[in-house]
């Protein structure tokens, strides 16, 4: 039971950083969600388009307010199996920490025949937390000392942006967005610290940081019902998190320290519209290999986890609307997002579940009236195939074996998210 304690330990950090549907939230707000996240190509609402090209918000000739907000399922399950001397060790343990709230507040200010537009927004555009209970029979969360039980963690992450597009020609519109940025991490037990053998991982309060950044964006309407669009979402940049933390013997423990910022992303959008449809498609590549808290990879001298090791990801993403209901327009999305960890590192990212392969969406519109659109939009997502790799210790590292993988051991990790939105548009 020593070797699996010592296993948990030096693993035990990213159990608490990535569990939630996406780091990258896929859209905001239920008429973006809805159309898959497509915005950068072909802006039908302020709130998604605000997010992904800020050039697109040139296509609204109007005052318009939109709030949104959206009740969020997910469904992680983490399996572990590690070596004993009575034989190997397995199991698996599912989240029971219930519905999150997401949130999304956007007004846009435009004006018909003027070549200035102007937007703010306030969004939630990633969030994550997992509750794993304690287990007899996952490794993982074994009562402690042998395991850690129960697991959990806490993150939000909050945008406010700053818009302003303008009209070179009727055609060709820029625009840019100043970003400011709130986030907050709490994380029990924390493992970010390097654990005292005797006492095990403190507990730490929850813990902030401000953060910044921009985007940029250009919009092209051919006015034939054609669109392109292009941004660059610059990385936001976060100012450390600092944990104050105590032992569970009530002792004071050192203060953590941990930097994690939000990747820069480049997008490519195109659509097409008539009187009855509306067709969007856009790509995403995502940088987290350049992007702190997601680049380093390894351990570090005091065994704790120097960073996730994580890959670039690529995101595509269609939606289709359909006007020809009265009044009640009619949508439907699909999303597939690659994934960004290495079977070798995957241990590193336990358990991430922030990774959903495939997403489906589908929603409607309702014209109250001249003023008032009423949204909503209903979302599954899956991983696919688990995320699995060897369970890794810094005791076992050498030449041929750079991240100290354990023999016959093995860590996987699947989810499954749904989402029900409903948003309300006030055009005045």
């Amino acid at each position: 039971m020593k070797k699996v304690f010592t296993v948990i330990i030096a693993g035990f950090m990213p159990f608490l950083v990535y569990a939630q549907a996406g780091h990258i939230m896929q859209g905001i707000g239920a008429h973006n969600m809805s159309m898959g996240g497509a915005a950068t190509g072909q802006p039908l609402d302020i709130s998604g388009t605000l997010h992904w090209n800020p050039a697109g918000i040139s296509a609204f000739d109007k005052k318009i307010l939109s709030v949104n907000a959206g009740l969020f399922f997910s469904s992680p399950e983490l399996s572990s199996t590690v070596p004993t001397p009575g034989g190997p060790m397995s199991g698996t343990t599912k989240d029971d920490r219930g519905v999150s709230v997401m949130p999304a507040l956007a007004m846009v200010w435009g004006k018909k025949d003027s070549k200035h537009t102007f937007g703010v927004s306030a969004f939630g555009i990633s969030g994550f937390g997992v509750t794993f209970p304690q287990s007899s029979s996952n490794p993982i969360n074994m009562p402690q000392p042998n395991g850690f039980g129960r697991l959990q963690s806490d993150y939000q992450l909050m945008q406010v942006g700053v818009t302003y597009a303008y009209k070179l020609n009727p055609q060709f519109s820029i625009g840019f967005a100043p970003t400011f940025n709130y986030s907050a991490l709490e994380l029990e037990p924390n493992p970010l610290a390097s654990p005292d053998m005797s006492k095990g991982y403190p507990v730490s309060d929850k813990a902030s940081a401000l953060g910044f950044g921009g985007q940029v964006g250009v919009f092209y309407n051919s006015g034939k019902g054609f669109k392109l669009g292009a941004s660059y979402k610059t990385q936001q940049s976060f100012k450390e998190f600092t944990f104050k933390s105590k032992y569970l013997d009530g002792s004071t423990a050192p203060d953590v320290k941990f930097k994690m910022n939000y990747p820069a992303i480049l997008s490519f959008g195109a659509g097409y519209s008539n009187d009855k449809i509306d067709i969007a498609a856009e790509y995403r590549s995502v940088n987290y290999e350049k992007t702190d808290g997601f680049e380093a990879k390894g351990w570090t001298a005091t065994a704790s986890v120097k960073g996730f090791g994580w890959q670039n990801m690529s995101v595509v993403s269609a939606g289709f609307q359909y006007k020809g209901v009265k009044k009640m327009p009619l949508r439907v999305g699909y999303t597939y997002s690659s994934c960004p960890i290495q079977s070798e590192l995957a241990f590193f990212s336990t358990p991430a579940t922030a990774v959903i392969k495939n997403a489906f969406q589908f929603g409607f519109g309702h014209e109250a009236s001249k003023h008032v659109t009423l949204n909503a939009t209903y979302h599954h997502g899956a991983s696919g195939d688990a995320v699995s790799g060897p369970v890794l210790t810094p005791m076992m590292i050498s030449g041929s074996n750079p991240y100290g993988a354990i023999p016959s051991s093995s860590v996987s990790y699947k989810m499954t998210t749904d989402l029900i939105m409903f948003g309300l548009n006030y055009t005045f």
